[in-house]
């Protein structure tokens, strides 16, 4: 599913990042690699709030669709 459709402040483990080449470098160099830990603390305004090696990063709603978990 979707990082779009977990629970605020519930682990889970990154299974595939999707999109175009240059969208999945991006969220890589993020920390949104497969296997990573991700937890996903508030949604305000379209984007995401997530919890990513030690950082909090926000990240819009459509790239959020493109991390499953």
């Amino acid at each position: 599913m979707p990082l779009t459709m977990a629970r605020n402040g519930e682990s889970n483990i990154i299974k595939k990042v999707g999109g175009k080449d240059e969208t999945r470098k991006f969220l890589e160099k993020l920390g949104f690699v497969v296997g990573g830990a991700v937890t996903v603390i508030s949604e305000t305004g379209g984007n995401v709030i997530v919890n990513i090696r030690d950082s909090r990063i926000a990240i819009g709603r459509d790239m959020a669709n493109k991390i499953m978990i």
